[in-house]
């Protein structure tokens, strides 16, 4: 008694109509206990109709819309994190090279994060630094940094001893790509020691930007 039958769950999940959705939503909609919901959810991912992409989250197994990117919103419930460094540059063409793990900017502590549908490593920003994203082309489900900002996060990240960063393979920067915006966001950094490293490196860029409009102001 309690259970909740297999065919009753699914009508949940499918009036939610999207691929990610959480245990605490489905015990909102059903009125059952999370005890009650997890019960079933472990049952339809025993049979292959949902995956557990991490604690408390599912999604429907094999929905097409279903990627890595989706799942940032659901784990960073209560702040924001946004893609950025080589995993956004990859997103807009800068680099080639698929990194392994989509790298967030966020305010909250450096940390990795392993889930069913891809690793997420979370690094820290001052939240003075915090700034110059958007949802993904406009109206996507995930925020990412604008390409400029990317670039001078990874550039923030390799000031902060992550050698890692400041190493890129090779850049196809496209025509819209601002050096003077690149320029604007790293003098924005509150750390004089941080920003002047970072200056340096991107005067070390310039002629990688070949094709776009430089302004040396």
């Amino acid at each position: 008694q309690g259970k909740m039958s297999r065919e009753s769950i699914l009508t949940y999940i499918k009036k939610l109509r999207r691929p990610l959705f959480t245990t605490f939503e489905l015990c909102s909609l059903s009125g059952k206990s999370s005890s009650v919901v997890t019960q079933s959810l472990n049952y339809l991912e025993k049979n292959g109709l949902v995956l557990k992409v991490y604690r408390g989250i599912w999604a429907e197994a094999g929905n097409v819309s279903l990627s890595p990117y989706a799942a940032i919103p659901y784990l960073f419930i209560r702040q924001r994190a946004y893609v950025s460094f080589l995993s956004a540059l990859h997103l807009y063409g800068i680099i080639e090279q698929i990194p392994q793990v989509i790298a967030l900017a966020s305010t909250v502590h450096t940390r990795t994060i392993h889930t069913k549908l891809g690793v997420f490593s979370v690094h820290r920003l001052s939240p003075k630094f915090f700034s110059g994203f958007g949802w993904y082309k406009g109206e996507g489900s995930f925020l990412i940094a604008q390409p400029e900002k990317a670039l001078i996060d990874s550039l923030y990240l390799s000031a902060c001893k992550k050698k890692q960063f400041g190493h890129f393979p090779e850049l196809h920067f496209p025509k819209t790509f601002s050096f003077k915006k690149a320029k604007d966001f790293a003098r924005s950094i509150p750390n004089s020691n941080i920003r002047s490293y970072v200056l340096k490196k991107l005067k070390t860029l310039i002629p990688q930007i070949r094709n776009c409009p430089i302004s040396q102001d």
